[in-house]
C-alpha cells in the first residue's frame, strides 16, 4: 500500500493509515491518550485536567475568502481544545518555509494569526522555523500545538440515550468557499470560510447546562464528525433534515459540483449532546454568541446504532462516514 491524497481527507480510508500511525504502546501518561483517537489528550497534573494538541495545516490556496493559513492555524488548535472543554492558554507554532516566498505574505499570515489569538484568548509562547529549498514545498505549512485547562473534559464518545444533537451554525461553508475560490467560480462572494476560534462560543454553552460530547466537524463534515460520534458511544442518532442549518448559497454551489455538503470540512462549528431538559438552555446561550446565530437543534440520540436522517420528502435514509473529504487541502 502507497499513502495516497484520501488518506489524509478524515474519512474511512484516513482510518487505514491513523491504524497503523497509532501503533504506539507508550501512548497515555495516566489520563485519555493516543487510544482514545479524540480531538486532544488529557494528561492530568497536579489535579489539574491539562488538555493537549497539535495540528499541522496545508491549505491551499493559502489565502482564501474568510481566511487564510494562519487563521486554520490557530483557530484548528483552540478548536480542538475547546470540544475536550478545555479553556486555550498557550499554543506553539512550527513553520517550514519554501525559498521565494513572500515576506509581505508571511507578514500578512503572521498578523491573520495574532487576531485569531486575541479572539481565543490565548498566547502564543513559542515555536520554530525552518526554510527549504524552492520546489521542495507548496509555499508553507504550519504546525501548531496547544494546552488548555478543562474543569470538566467533554468526549466525543460521551453521548447518552435521549440527548439533543446540536450543531452551532451553518455546514459546508469553509469546503464550498475553498473549492470556489481553488477553481476559480465566481459566486459572487456568497460563501464565505467560517474558520474562527470556537472555545468563546464552547465557554457560554459550558455555564449555561450539561454537555455529553463534543467535537469539531472538520474534514469529512458533519457526516464523518456525527458518524464518529455515534460509533464511539454505541448509539443511534436521528438527523431532522428540516432542521440542518445549510447555506442556500451552499446548498446551490454542492449541487452544481455534486458534492454533499454534510460531508464538506468546517473549521468554526461545533456538534454536541445535551440532555433533553437543559437543550433549549444551551441553545439559547450558544445563540447569544456572534458565531452561534444559526445554531439549532438537529437530532436526537436513540438506542441502536447509525446515523438516520428524517428526510424533507417524509423518507428516511443513512448518514454514510464518507470515504474521505470530496475537497482535498481544506486545512
Amino acid at each position: 500500500m502507497k499513502v495516497e491524497l484520501m488518506h489524509g481527507a478524515g474519512g474511512e480510508i484516513m482510518n487505514e493509515l491513523v491504524t497503523i500511525l497509532t501503533r504506539i504502546s507508550h501512548s497515555n501518561a495516566g489520563g485519555i491518550g493516543l487510544e482514545a483517537l479524540d480531538d486532544g489528550a488529557v494528561v492530568p497534573i497536579n489535579g489539574a485536567n491539562v488538555v493537549f494538541t497539535t495540528d499541522s495545516h496545508v491549505v491551499r490556496p493559502i489565502f482564501f475568502p474568510g481566511g487564510d493559513i494562519g487563521r486554520i492555524a490557530i483557530s484548528g488548535t483552540v478548536n480542538d481544545l475547546a470540544v475536550m472543554g478545555a479553556r486555550p492558554i498557550a499554543l506553539s507554532c512550527g513553520m517550514v518555509i519554501e525559498e521565494g516566498f513572500e515576506v509581505s505574505d508571511l507578514e500578512r499570515i503572521v498578523a491573520s494569526m495574532d487576531a485569531a489569538l486575541g479572539e481565543a484568548g490565548a498566547a502564543l509562547v513559542t515555536g520554530d522555523t525552518k526554510v527549504v529549498e524552492q520546489g521542495s514545498l507548496d509555499g508553507i505549512v504550519i504546525n501548531t500545538a496547544g494546552i488548555g485547562v478543562a474543569t470538566r473534559v467533554v468526549r466525543d464518545a460521551g453521548l447518552e440515550v435521549g440527548d439533543r444533537v446540536i450543531v452551532s451554525g451553518t455546514l459546508g461553508d469553509h469546503g464550498l468557499a475553498i473549492l470556489a475560490h481553488r477553481e476559480g467560480f465566481d459566486l459572487g462572494g456568497q460563501i464565505r470560510s467560517d474558520v474562527a476560534p470556537v472555545w468563546p462560543l464552547v465557554e457560554r454553552a459550558l455555564a449555561a447546562g450539561t454537555v455529553h460530547a463534543m467535537k469539531d466537524p472538520t474534514r469529512g463534515g458533519f457526516a464523518a464528525a456525527i458518524n464518529e460520534m455515534a460509533v464511539k458511544s454505541g448509539v443511534r442518532i436521528t438527523i431532522d433534515e428540516e432542521a440542518l442549518p445549510v447555506r442556500p448559497s451552499v446548498v446551490s454551489a454542492a449541487g452544481l459540483l455534486g458534492i454533499d455538503p454534510l460531508q464538506v470540512a468546517n473549521e468554526g462549528k461545533v456538534v454536541m449532546g445535551v440532555p433533553p431538559d437543559e437543550s433549549d438552555k444551551v441553545l439559547e446561550a450558544i445563540r447569544s454568541h456572534p458565531l452561534g446565530a444559526d445554531a439549532a437543534i438537529i437530532g436526537r440520540v436513540e438506542n441502536g446504532s447509525r446515523v438516520v436522517m428524517d428526510t424533507k420528502a417524509g423518507g428516511r435514509r443513512f448518514i454514510e462516514p464518507p470515504m474521505g473529504d470530496p475537497v482535498p487541502r481544506v486545512c
